[in-house]
């Protein structure tokens, strides 16, 4: 059964990935790179900073980057547990996969730290934001979904890895959340 589940995954990744073109390979390169996403990071902070004492803005950004480390770590933990090959490391499928970037990434993907990471992200800010700007959590996991994306389009990831990547992100941004709701109260911020 499991043979059979990564089998339609590569199918998948492989009809999802043929989808590219060079027309678009320069948007996805530049999409799937967290270096140009800083000013939406920074966005989100200033309208989290408009919303909230300086002391819950300073929980903010310490849950958040507990979460981020979190997300980022497990993520390592299931790459390196499962040893789940990248599709750019997989000899079968050299020569049918289109690998945007000269770089592959490390050797195991599963599963996808941008995605979880982005998803986790999106969760945890726009339900911070969702009672000022509600419809700021659609955005962000729309941008979130993209991001996922963009790793089956560039050939690092296969659709399973940036799903589970995603569904562990959404629980993550959503415990760190609650997380962040209970010490907001707890200490009366």
């Amino acid at each position: 059964m499991i043979d059979q589940l990564l089998q339609y995954d590569t199918e998948l990744f492989l009809f999802l990935n043929g989808l590219g073109s060079e027309t678009w390979d320069d948007f996805w390169m530049i999409y799937t790179t967290k270096f140009y996403w800083i000013p939406l990071y920074a966005l989100l902070l200033y309208f989290i900073y408009k919303n909230s004492t300086k002391k819950v803005l300073l929980l903010t950004i310490l849950v958040a980057a507990l979460m981020v480390s979190f997300t980022d770590q497990v993520t390592n933990l299931f790459k390196h547990g499962f040893e789940r090959l990248r599709p750019c490391h997989e000899d079968d499928l050299n020569g049918i996969m289109r690998l945007v970037k000269s770089y592959c990434g490390g050797r195991y993907g599963f599963f996808s730290g941008h995605a979880s990471n982005s998803m986790a992200v999106a969760v945890f800010t726009g339900l911070i934001l969702k009672h000022k700007y509600k419809y700021l959590i659609y955005l962000l996991l729309f941008w979130a979904a993209l991001m996922a994306f963009s790793r089956v389009y560039i050939g690092v990831h296969y659709p399973l890895d940036i799903f589970c990547g995603m569904l562990f992100g959404a629980f993550s941004g959503f415990g760190f959340y609650k997380l962040r709701f209970y010490l907001k109260k707890r200490f009366t911020f």
